[in-house]
């Protein structure tokens, strides 16, 4: 069942690029969280969307966001991934169990095997305050999740 705006978002602790564990947990009381929901590391609308996140980051940074990438591929790729792509934000590996995380979101495609496209915010409080679902070749418009971003305390 896809988590409920307005409810404490899921919970979840994964290992990044740089096999770091980064807790959602870890942000509560201190920033809003952006999680970045995408299919595939290399493939072309997913890198299209990192380089406008990556070109966007004093954005996100100015409103006080932690922007969270998260697909089922692996550590090693994500890491060549954020070295190619210049990624400095964490990218979060859905790999084992795949898809858990996504799961609990309500965007993991089980029977493509991989992460659906959406973009979540959450609260400083914990709690999923806006999300979105988008088509696999749509790139998520950075100024939507901004203003979206922007109404959220």
């Amino acid at each position: 069942m896809a988590a409920m705006i307005g409810a404490p978002a899921p919970e979840f602790t994964l290992k990044d690029q740089s096999q770091q564990e980064v807790s959602l947990a870890s942000f509560r009381g201190k920033k809003r969280v952006v999680i970045i929901f995408y299919p595939l590391d290399w493939s072309p609308v997913c890198t299209n969307e990192h380089a406008c996140i990556v070109n966007e980051m004093e954005r996100f940074n100015q409103l006080d966001a932690q922007v969270l990438g998260l697909s089922v591929d692996s550590v090693w790729s994500h890491k060549a991934y954020a070295e190619k792509m210049g990624i400095k934000y964490p990218l979060l590996a859905d790999f084992q169990p795949r898809g858990a995380v996504a799961g609990k979101y309500g965007v993991f495609l089980e029977e493509k095997g991989i992460t659906g496209r959406a973009v979540s915010i959450i609260d400083r409080d914990g709690k999923l305050a806006w999300h979105k679902n988008y088509d696999i070749p749509v790139v998520p418009p950075v100024d939507e999740i901004a203003k979206a971003l922007e109404s959220v305390k």
